[in-house]
């Protein structure tokens, strides 16, 4: 892990972390994380027992001693996935516990990590996702993973955002695409307000999807969106998915109704994709 990184995790994931069962297949791993120190966004894994008794673990976090019985129960780490360009803190600590597990992220992250001074994973075990073969629709992992999951990688994003959908649970799970603050189980073992303090409260208004969402919609049109070309369809795509429930990494899991909610949000890039075809 590079230096810098240790501080931006509690200084004992064990004692503030909130691990529950979302259904028989997948569990959450929840943790505080405070953006720039000051900011409760709150952080999450998740994992998702595969067709195959595999496990696929997104956005990996602390491998603390719960986490890994927690693992041992669920099944062997088959893929561990980068959800985009910041949710990787952990990738070299997972995959040295399972190193035969593909791991899965943007074409940019290992250059990105290098840069970061994370240590090095073997070229060999990665498998990278292309802006040319999102746009072309012809994203993979291998034949096993995408039994189980709808893939797209939305590069117009500023983060290079990995998205899937378990589709047997109807699970939609993502990182930075859509946010649901504020982060209540994420922050719940911390002692700190999901809502206290200035900036926190203004980054809630902002990261929203609640009544018409048009902060959150707002931001992510002028903003979040840095290639709205590319950016627009494939968010079309993941809204032709068949899911009710969104994981995300920042804020509660949308139990129900995740699908209206992502569609309101992006609404906008939605109705553009459909213009343009």
């Amino acid at each position: 892990m590079a230096s810098n990184a240790r501080k931006l995790i509690p200084s004992d994931p064990e004692k503030v972390m909130v691990i529950r069962s979302v259904t028989p297949d997948i569990k959450t791993f929840s943790t505080p994380f405070l953006r720039f120190g000051r900011i409760a966004i709150g952080g999450r894994g998740t994992a998702v027992r595969l067709q195959s008794g595999n496990t696929a673990v997104f956005s990996p976090v602390a491998l603390t001693p719960t986490v890994k019985e927690e693992m041992r129960a669920l099944g062997p780490a088959k893929y561990l996935v980068a959800l985009d360009a910041e949710h990787h803190i952990f990738l070299e600590e997972w995959h040295k516990a399972y190193p035969d597990a593909k791991v899965v992220g943007p074409e940019t992250l290992p250059g990105l990590r290098d840069k970061q001074g994370y240590g090095k994973i073997a070229q060999d075990k990665w498998v990278l996702l292309k802006a040319k073969d999102a746009d072309a629709k012809k994203l993979t992992v291998d034949a096993e993973f995408d039994a189980d999951f709808d893939l797209e990688y939305v590069h117009g994003h500023g983060n290079k955002e990995v998205v899937v959908n378990h589709r047997k649970s109807g699970t939609l799970i993502e990182a930075d695409l859509l946010f649901n603050l504020p982060a209540t189980e994420q922050m719940s073992k911390s002692g700190l307000s999901p809502t206290g303090g200035l900036l926190t409260r203004l980054f809630v208004w902002l990261n929203n999807p609640r009544g018409e969402a048009l902060s959150q919609r707002r931001l992510i049109w002028y903003g979040i969106a840095q290639d709205k070309k590319s950016f627009n369809p494939a968010v079309a795509r993941i809204a032709s998915w068949n899911f009710d429930r969104i994981i995300p990494c920042h804020g509660d899991v949308i139990e129900t109704g995740g699908k209206k909610i992502f569609e309101k949000v992006m609404e906008w890039h939605i109705q553009a994709a459909r213009k343009s075809t």
